[in-house]
């Protein structure tokens, strides 16, 4: 293992310096890692999908909703 100290700045100047199939690569990597979602993030998007489900009239529509925020 190598173990590097560097700054979440620094690192970020270090990415930008990669080549682009270099990033992609990065981005696969980081990806790939195992992300477990907690229990509590998944029960709310559980509910939020049964209340879209019970009532989907209640869903806005972005393109409307990103208009009114711009005006």
């Amino acid at each position: 293992m190598i173990a590097v100290e560097l700054s979440f700045r620094q690192l970020i100047d270090a990415v930008r310096q990669l080549s682009p199939s270099e990033k992609l690569e990065l981005n696969e990597v980081i990806w790939a890692e195992d992300i477990t979602i907690p229990i509590e993030h998944q029960n709310i998007v559980n509910e939020r999908i049964s209340e879209y489900k019970a009532n989907p009239e209640t869903l806005l529509d972005w393109t409307q909703v990103s208009k009114k925020l711009k005006s």
